[in-house]
């Protein structure tokens, strides 16, 4: 009667063993393995010798516990990856953003009544408090064409600030083609609506831009981009001259729109145009002073207000719009 239990103990592990959810794990199949194939080695007990069947239901039951304390999972309970449910949800959550889009449309300029944007006077566009807020920004160095300048962008003390810092290098890449190097920049991700639509800023009832920041006394340029599909153009960018003094203390930026010249892959054209306030797309801090060394630059916030003594439309003479006779 003792043979008879054994071997159905010994079959009832056996099949335990077999199980998809213990094959799954190899390190739990290899040691009910070991088990299975030390129980069928074992020398069978005749009846009345020193193996008792209170000791093999002993034994069974300290395995039982040992197994639910290990608490292996079925395949079952794995959660479900689904291609087609991923992109249900990813177009859901792009409808529910134009709904609410087309509400904030009926109710204002971005979602806010008609009187209180034309009444504002001043408007932070960007300020840095989280790490959500360094992810609408980009940096890039000389390093994409094989130079050796380097770039980082991390959160400032107690989190109140952006610091740009990093390391400037001159030296030509030794590919043979590029003859100049020495650049490290900062740009704004361009925004986007539902649909991955692109938006634009609309700054036409400012005249000027303004930033909080503090430097090392290096000379940056800050560039601007239009709002633009065509592909001859998305070289082109205004852009105009900011020097930070240096040593412990914040500065405030003021640069007036009509101050920011037009340029087309990094060179000053002729014809000088205007720029549009209202499909403003992205803003960027270039370093390029030709000074191989360590820079920072730390950021409070960038915005646009209106300065009522500031009536300039224009700085530039060139301008076909100003002097159509020089174009012709």
């Amino acid at each position: 009667m003792a043979l008879v239990y054994k071997l159905l103990n010994g079959t009832y592990i056996l099949r335990k063993c077999l199980k998809p959810r213990v094959a799954s794990c190899p390190f739990l199949g290899t040691r009910f393995a070991d088990y299975c194939s030390s129980s069928f080695q074992k020398p069978v007990a005749a009846p009345g010798k020193a193996f008792s069947q209170q000791k093999i239901k002993g034994n069974l039951e300290e395995h039982h516990q040992r197994e639910v304390a290990l608490e292996i999972t079925s395949p079952e309970d794995k959660p479900e990856i689904s291609f087609h449910k991923a992109i249900k949800e990813e177009m859901k959550d792009h409808f529910r953003r134009l709904k609410d889009d087309i509400v904030k449309y009926w109710i204002g300029p971005e979602g806010r009544p008609l009187h209180e944007v034309l009444m504002e006077q001043a408007k932070v566009v960007w300020q840095f408090r989280s790490k959500e807020d360094l992810d609408k920004w980009t940096v890039t160095s000389d390093k994409a064409i094989g130079g050796r300048s380097e770039v980082f962008l991390k959160m400032g003390k107690n989190n109140q600030s952006a610091l740009l810092y990093g390391t400037l290098s001159s030296e030509a890449p030794q590919d043979g083609e590029s003859g100049r190097s020495g650049y490290c920049a900062m740009v704004s991700k361009i925004p986007r609506g539902p649909f991955e639509m692109k938006r634009s800023y609309d700054w036409s009832q400012f005249n000027t831009l303004y930033l909080r920041v503090r430097g090392d006394g290096r000379p940056w340029m800050v560039n601007i981009r239009e709002d633009t599909d065509i592909i001859q153009r998305k070289d082109q960018m205004y852009s105009y001259f900011m020097f930070t003094r240096g040593g412990p203390y914040w500065q405030e930026v003021k640069i007036p729109f009509s101050k920011f010249f037009f340029s087309n892959q990094g060179r000053i054209r002729d014809a000088q145009y205007q720029l549009l306030l209202d499909k403003i797309s992205s803003i960027g801090f270039t370093l390029a002073d030709k000074v191989d060394g360590p820079f920072f630059l730390e950021i409070d916030f960038i915005g646009v207000f209106t300065d009522p003594a500031h009536t300039e439309e224009f700085a530039y003479e060139n301008s076909p719009e100003l002097n159509p006779r020089l174009f012709k």
